[in-house]
């Protein structure tokens, strides 16, 4: 059989409100995850080692420091004009608006979608973290002979309420889609889970045009909402489900399926928990499937005279005479001596002063700790300079507190 010609848009035009104040100065998808990753490597990561290389962008908000990371981070191959990550921000083609929706960031970038020709188009989101063989998904596609395909993640019912939930026949054809309600449809499969919309698509790239004008013309700007319930009606759409999907290389201890949407401060902590420890939900090391990110030229990290239990300390970084447990501490992070770190999330270019004491905080890019200082022991005192999340996180925000230099170029 004959491949199929695949264009892919990932949608990276995120606000992050839910993030703030860590998205105070980038998009979500920019945003530092783990030791040296920013969330939109996971996306773009999953399509390069599924041999879909023909990649566009789509950036809104904050988009600077993205641009700049894909520029670095991000070439694929500039001999060959058919592979590419390009970034696009709105080009006002179509009218002098910002993107509306989903909908509207593809339909106001027809032409890129005209000019490359593809037979299918991806339209995936950039704010998760997860590992995904895309070609399963376009296999299943392809054999249903689909018009649409929607990655669907199998959830209990008692959690589906806060998602986008997809009512499917028992052959997986798509008959209802409900937006956080109150009482989601069940998988033919199994009464006790639903399926929740991923905000991955794949589309034939003929009814994906036809049905983004006709949207436009109805004034409707979403996926979700608008433009696959309009398909349900006259075309096959079916949902993948994306349990059934096998990574080379996953490990036996890793959570099957894993997937987080980290749109909330309490659940981009949890992830980076989901990350440490000898048998990890979530075990970034995989030679098989790697996550891509920036080829970063600092030093290594040093240790002098530190405690470290179960976590992790990125390049550039030094930490001296102090004690680190189950924490993530990124690039060119200055730890001085008798300084105790417990379930925290240090972003880069941080420098931590002699004594201080954090538990249970995320300290944002470009912040100088001072002496002394308690974060994460006083909620209400907290609360008077810093967000406190409900899970009880303490997060203050890049540059919060006083700036700190970097050392290093990214």
């Amino acid at each position: 059989m004959k491949q199929p010609k695949i264009l892919a848009i990932v949608m990276a035009g995120g606000e992050g409100s839910r993030l703030s104040p860590l998205t105070s100065e980038s998009s979500k998808p920019s945003l530092p995850f783990g030791s040296r990753y920013r969330i939109v490597d996971f996306v773009l990561s999953n399509l390069l080692n599924s041999n879909i290389q023909a990649i566009y962008l789509l950036v809104q908000y904050k988009s600077q420091s993205l641009i700049e990371h894909v520029r670095k981070a991000w070439v694929v191959s500039p001999m060959r004009n058919e592979e590419f990550v390009t970034v696009v921000p709105p080009q006002m083609m179509r009218g002098g608006d910002w993107f509306q929706g989903t909908a509207d960031a593809v339909y106001q970038n027809l032409n890129l979608i005209q000019l490359h020709n593809p037979d299918l188009v991806l339209v995936f989101g950039a704010d998760h973290v997860y590992r995904m063989d895309i070609r399963q998904m376009v296999s299943f596609h392809l054999e249903r002979e689909a018009d649409v395909t929607v990655a669907a993640l199998p959830v209990p019912l008692a959690d589906a309420t806060g998602f986008g939930v997809i009512g499917t026949e028992y052959d997986g054809r798509v008959c209802q889609f409900q937006e956080k309600p109150a009482n989601p449809a069940p998988m033919p499969s199994d009464p006790t889970r639903a399926y929740a919309s991923m905000g991955n698509y794949l589309f034939d790239a003929k009814v994906l045009v036809e049905a983004l004008k006709a949207a436009n013309r109805r004034g409707e700007h979403d996926f979700g909402q608008n433009v696959l319930p309009a398909l349900m009606e006259t075309h096959r759409l079916f949902a993948y489900d994306f349990a059934t999907n096998k990574v080379p290389g996953t490990k036996s201890y890793e959570e099957p399926a894993y997937w987080r949407d980290v749109g909330t401060l309490d659940a981009y902590f949890n992830a980076h928990q989901d990350m440490l420890g000898l048998t990890p939900h979530f075990d970034v090391f995989n030679p098989q499937w790697r996550i891509f990110s920036s080829n970063y030229q600092g030093p290594v990290a040093r240790m002098i005279d530190a405690q470290l239990h179960n976590s992790v300390v990125a390049a550039g970084s030094l930490v001296h005479g102090a004690s680190i447990r189950n924490s993530f501490i990124r690039r060119e992070v200055i730890i001085e001596d008798d300084v105790e770190i417990e379930d925290c999330v240090i972003q880069d270019y941080v420098r931590i002063k002699r004594g201080a004491r954090l538990r249970k905080v995320i300290i944002g890019q470009y912040n100088v700790i001072e002496a002394g200082s308690r974060i994460g022991f006083d909620p209400e005192a907290d609360r008077r300079r810093y967000t406190v999340t409900a899970g009880g996180i303490t997060v203050v925000g890049p540059g919060q507190v006083s700036f700190a230099m970097r050392a290093f170029s990214e």
